[in-house]
């Protein structure tokens, strides 16, 4: 405790959080609008959706859902992972919206989605709560979709596997640089030999509370050493950073401690939809090993793909491979309007796929 202030250093660390709350969402807004400058309208620029709602998950949080493109199209549901938001699929969303139902949506404590009260709103039961409750809103009775999720988004498609509200609306799914369990044993974020001590560093560095501050020229540096492989554009990294800085650090330091022990492998045996999955070669959040891992559990592995140069921002960094792979998904696995689903367990052949 400080004599001069009578502040224990928990009480000054939820006062902080306190401020960090009141100026989140003005700055999710100066970020995405930020991102928007920087593009200019380009393809990394967050499209206007035709709707925006709010969605109540199980506890009571609140999630901020988007919608883009014609309501009666073929849906896909777009998942972003820790220290992101719906920016993030903005290449995919422009892409998808022309012929396809996008749903997006800011996992809680991200984006415009509020934090919940108390480190007991974060866990793996909480991301499948709020992804349930954003295919329960945003899908007719008896709809499906194709999912996708990066990073945390992968963890939560994966972890929702026996999740019978989420499996009847499923329809395929791809997992982008992700995985499903060790995170930071296996990280190479630390150029150490794996081992306790490399462990042991990386875990204090993603869970840092410090605030990322202002994006700087050294700030992208560290970004793209850290999530992006060296074929990053400037045009690219900038456009992470602005997502990542507007990331407030309560919910950014709390999800890390969820993904320090995460464990989904089980619940990866269980995803029985057809799942594709892809990876950067680059990728030191996340190495392909994960992904080849992932591949080798799933009942029905749609594809495996890890793409040489990438690191593990890959739907923005290959924009085109993430979006192509989507599209293929909803071709294979989503029936047209008046056809009958597949019947359950029945596999369609995937065209296309290629493997590491």
């Amino acid at each position: 405790m400080s004599r001069a202030s009578g502040e224990t250093q928990e009480g000054r660390e939820d006062r902080e959080d306190r401020e960090d709350q009141k100026d989140r969402e003005s700055r999710e807004v100066r970020g995405s609008r930020e991102v928007r400058e920087v593009q200019g309208g380009g393809r990394y620029a967050p499209p206007t959706p035709v709707r925006e709602l709010t969605v109540g998950s199980t506890d009571g949080a609140r999630l901020h859902v988007e919608l883009h493109g014609p309501e009666d199209a073929p849906a896909v549901v777009l998942v972003h992972g820790w220290a992101c938001s719906t920016a993030f699929w903005a290449a995919q969303v422009r892409d998808l919206a022309a012929d396809h139902r996008v749903v997006v949506y800011d996992q809680r404590g991200h984006g415009r989605s509020p934090a919940p009260d108390g480190p007991g709103g974060y866990g793996t039961r909480q991301l499948v709560d709020d992804l349930e409750a954003v295919l329960a809103e945003t899908l007719p009775p008896g709809r499906r979709a194709v999912l996708a999720g990066h990073s945390m988004g992968g963890m939560t498609i994966m972890a929702a596997a026996r999740r019978d509200g989420v499996r009847e609306r499923t329809a395929a799914a791809l997992l982008c640089s992700t995985g499903s369990s060790r995170l930071t044993a296996e990280s190479r974020i630390v150029p150490l030999r794996p081992g306790r001590l490399r462990t042991r560093l990386t875990g204090v560095l993603l869970a840092s509370r410090a605030p990322l501050g202002p994006v700087t020229p050294l700030a992208k540096r560290i970004l793209k050493y850290g999530t992006m492989g060296r074929t990053a554009t400037p045009e690219m990294v900038e456009v992470c950073a602005r997502i990542v800085h507007a990331c407030r650090r309560g919910p950014r330091y709390e999800w890390s401690r969820v993904l320090a022990h995460l464990d989904v492998d089980a619940e990866v045996r269980a995803l029985d939809v057809p799942t594709m999955v892809l990876a950067g070669s680059a990728d030191r959040l996340t190495p392909a090993g994960h992904a080849r891992a992932i591949a080798a559990a799933l009942p029905q592995c749609a594809g495996l793909t890890v793409l040489t140069g990438p690191g593990h921002m890959t739907p923005v960094e290959v924009p085109d491979e993430v979006t192509s792979r989507i599209r293929a998904l909803v071709v294979e696995h989503l029936p047209v309007k008046g056809e009958q689903p597949p019947a359950k367990g029945e596999q369609l052949p995937a065209k296309g796929a290629t493997s590491a």
